[in-house]
This record gives structure tokens, sequence and C-alpha cells, in this order.
């Protein structure tokens, strides 16, 4: 072989290489996933606090306005190339207590049905609504030192 041919040889499976890997998706977990038997294993009327902890680790988060609810949220995205990454699972698991600390119900929630809803309106303000001119003219003055005409 010549030293040509063996050179675009090289050029031509390391620009393979990389097109090969530029395509492979980056997939990323977030949060705690549960699996299925792990939710089994959790007894309503049995399984307290500390049992849950024990089988399935802390909550993702707890609900606001009530102790008693924990969330467990996880997702696995995967990301092509620049473009933003697309959520391909996602599962949320809602565990309840009653009053004493003990497994009311726990149950699985649809990611979509679950989203919270965002809304476009603008946070009210309280204040001036000054134009443009109005900012620089009002300005004009303001910082100057004020010259004392005692003399």
């Amino acid at each position: 072989m010549s030293k040509f041919t063996k050179k675009s040889l090289l050029i031509a499976c390391a620009a393979s290489c990389l097109a090969i890997t530029a395509c492979t998706p980056s997939v990323a977990k977030r949060g705690n996933i549960l699996e299925e038997y792990q939710i089994g294993e959790i007894a309503p009327g049995v399984h307290t606090r500390s049992d849950v902890l024990r089988l399935l680790g802390s909550p993702t988060t707890q609900s606001t306005f009530d102790e008693n609810i924990w969330y467990y949220i996880g997702q696995t995205t995967e990301k092509h190339g620049v473009f933003d990454p697309e959520v391909v699972d996602e599962k949320i698991v809602v565990v309840t207590f009653d009053e004493e600390g003990t497994v009311e119900y726990i149950s699985k929630v649809d990611g979509e049905k679950f989203a919270v809803p965002i809304s476009s309106d603008s946070t009210p303000t309280h204040g001036n609504e000054l134009t443009i001119m109005q900012q620089l003219l009002g300005n004009i003055g303001r910082f100057n030192p004020q010259v004392e005409s005692g003399e």
C-alpha cells in the first residue's frame, strides 16, 4: 500500500467512527425511577414511613400543604446532537400516609395528566409606569451635587 492510500484509509476510518458516535443519543436518568417490584413491596395499612424510606429511598419531594403525601419522580431523557432533550420515560409514584404514619395508598400517576400548566400571564407590579423619555428626563440633575449659594 502506498503512503497516500494508508493516510486516506485512516482518515476514512476516523470520519466513520466520528459519524457513528455523533448519531448516538446521550441518555440521562434523573430522579428516582422506581421499578414495579419495588412498588409491589409496599403494602397499604402495613408499612410505615421508615419502611418506605428503607424500601424506596428518600422521596423526590413532599406535598407542599400535606406532609403525608410523598412523590417519587423519575425521568429518562435522550438528547440527539444539538436538539433539546426529549423525555422518553417518566414515572411518578405517589405514596400517601395516614395520621399515624402508615401507608394509606400508593399509586402511579400518568406524567402527562400530572403536568403543571404554565400561565403566560404576567405578575402585576405596583409602581409608576414611566416612558423611556420620562425615565431619561427624570434623572437630569438628580445626581449632580447641590451648589450652595451662601457667599
